[in-house]
């Protein structure tokens, strides 16, 4: 694997791109094998994947209560999150075909029961969602574990940032921050790119980039203009496929 901040630290024309596979492989690997290649096709630093320990993902009662959104998934939230799952066996198989097509492999850890997955499975970056920049415990635990971190800043405020960012630091623990917007998908007047700006001054330590999701790419193009020197979107086969993010997902 690359080592993401040498090359943006050594080259300041590289734009890191990221081609967010997230949830759109709906459970098969088949359909994972094709989304890499269409990265690769693409010209793609990465590809990333999310992992959830879906027993701790909410309540009981969220879990087991129906759900007919996805019914090729399951009927319930609890099936419909496990069908999306992928075993060890099967993400060791993910990440040796990433090695063999010479792309770089991510993965979210969503909680800290996955942080230890994907440790085991030797994960060299890690990349940390929005709504977990507050999730204390799991940053703690990653930060102790010194392996660099992608951490997207989206529904937070300066302060939530600043605490994590401080955790890692701490730590000595490689950080790039990305602008986002929790919006899905996210309206061209929600974007306001110029927090990219923001995080430029306030952590100049850090590279700065965007993990987007409006409705094709142009503000992508826009994010890079403004300084963005990492980009992660979601990708898929058809955007009209059955699933969570087939729809704000961009085609190769």
């Amino acid at each position: 694997m690359k080592n993401i901040i040498e090359l943006l630290s050594s080259n300041a024309d590289y734009t890191y791109f990221i081609a967010e596979i997230g949830l759109n492989h709906n459970g098969s690997i088949d359909i994972v094998k094709k989304l890499i290649l269409e990265a690769v096709n693409s010209g793609a630093d990465a590809v990333k994947l999310q992992k959830r320990d879906v027993e701790n993902l909410a309540t009981r009662e969220v879990l087991d209560k129906k759900d007919d959104r996805f019914p090729e998934f399951g009927t319930t939230y609890r099936e419909i999150r496990e069908h999306l799952e992928f075993n060890k066996d099967e993400y060791q198989e993910i990440k040796q075909f990433c090695n063999n097509q010479s792309i770089d492999f991510l993965c979210t850890a969503f909680d800290i029961n996955s942080a230890k997955f994907l440790i085991d499975l030797d994960i060299d970056f890690f990349k940390v969602a929005s709504h977990s920049v507050t999730h204390i415990p799991l940053i703690e635990f990653l930060a102790k574990k010194r392996i660099p971190i992608i951490l997207s800043t989206g529904m937070s405020e300066l302060e939530d940032i600043d605490l994590a960012y401080k955790i890692f630091k701490k730590n000595d623990t490689k950080l790039i921050l990305l602008h986002c917007v929790s919006s899905y998908p996210t309206p061209d007047d929600e974007l306001n790119l110029n927090i990219i700006n923001t995080l430029k001054s306030r952590y100049p330590d850090c590279h700065i980039g965007y993990s987007g999701h409006e409705i094709g790419y142009i503000p992508t193009l826009a994010a890079v203009a403004k300084g963005a020197r990492l980009v992660e979107r979601h990708i898929t086969l058809d955007k009209k496929m059955l699933g969570f993010d087939h729809s704000l997902s961009i085609v190769p």
